[in-house]
């Protein structure tokens, strides 16, 4: 873990997309000695299969976090046709409500997991109300140009309150400490994250995919003023749904605080890798977001060990060979 204080991108502090950049950094430290010795013979390209085991279980962490982001994303875009370029924003923004709700009224962890995506989610209605409900019948491209243009202005203004030397939020006392899992010793709190972020991710996807109430969200997107003469107000349902991806966003954000300095600068650091994992997936495939966030996280865990000069490239290489296979991505539909 990163000493406190330590600046995001500094060595002593590489941030959430540096999780895994040090590759052995947390194997096992209280094995015994004749299990240290079994597992240590036995190796997989050259690697002690220690330390696999263990970069696999960090990927899966990082990639849990790329699902439960590029899920808001895809939620947004599938249904809406909007690329929400200000998503990154709206996950650092979460965070940063998790934080001064402990700092000034005293609002611990747990209850910050339901005030946040309230909080934020009111922001993303606000959002879709008075500024993306008139982009609706334009061209794509001026949706993407606005939320940029969004979330660097977000971006700017707590850059200006809080500047960029980060804040720290102390993890939950429930989930301190770590669990020896054999091949290495698992922070409890990473073992919730992975657990809470695919809970999260299934339970939306099932809710848009398996439910009533998920047909007239895809229904209203796609046909409105049929679904509007039976009596559904479709506005409102338009405004709820950025909402609640919004929502989706800073649920990920408060996720992140107890592991990484929450900074200004937190969400536009992995936004270029999520979507990257919304594109390898397929535009608007809400499963195709979460199957591809928890591999991606995987295959970039495994890079670390392998070659970990490609680790920061890895994703992009697969998205280049996956657009000129596949264009609409994995689990995109062709049009």
């Amino acid at each position: 873990l990163p000493p406190r204080g330590a600046a995001p991108g500094s060595p002593g502090n590489p941030g959430l997309a540096g999780w895994l950049d040090l590759p052995f950094a947390v194997r096992a430290c209280a094995r015994t000695a004749s299990f240290e010795t079994r597992v240590d013979l036995m190796e997989i390209f050259g690697i002690p299969l220690s330390a696999f085991l263990g970069q696999l279980l960090l990927g899966l962490v990082n990639g849990s976090f790329y699902a439960m982001l590029s899920l808001g994303l895809a939620v947004i875009f599938g249904l809406l046709g909007i690329v929400n370029f200000a998503h990154g924003a709206l996950y650092m923004i979460g965070a940063f409500v998790a934080w001064m709700g402990l700092q000034y009224f005293g609002i611990n962890y747990w209850a910050s997991l339901v005030v946040a995506p309230l909080v934020v989610g009111a922001l993303g209605v606000l959002i879709e109300r008075t500024l993306l409900k008139r982009l609706y019948n334009v061209d794509p491209i001026y949706g993407l140009l606005l939320t940029f243009g969004l979330a660097l202005i977000l971006e700017g203004v707590f850059r200006e309150q809080f500047g960029v030397s980060g804040q720290r939020y102390a993890t939950p006392e429930l989930l301190q400490g770590a669990t020896d899992v054999g091949f290495m010793i698992l922070p409890n709190y990473r073992a919730w994250v992975v657990v809470a972020s695919l809970t999260v991710c299934l339970g939306t996807w099932f809710l848009i995919e398996r439910t009533r109430l998920g047909a007239y969200l895809r229904a209203g997107t796609e046909n409105p003023k049929l679904v509007q003469a039976f009596g559904v107000n479709v506005p409102l349902m338009v405004a709820l749904t950025y909402g609640a991806g919004a929502g989706l966003a800073a649920i990920a954000g408060v996720l992140a605080a107890p592991v990484i300095q929450i900074t200004p600068l937190m969400g536009s650091n992995l936004i270029i890798v999520v979507f990257a994992v919304v594109v390898i997936g397929g535009m608007g495939s809400i499963l195709g977001s979460i199957l591809t966030g928890v591999a991606l996280g995987l295959i970039e865990g495994l890079t670390k060990v392998f070659y970990p000069e490609a680790s920061n490239i890895v994703v992009f290489v697969i998205m280049a060979i996956v657009l000129v296979i596949r264009p609409a991505g994995l689990f995109g539909k062709e049009k």
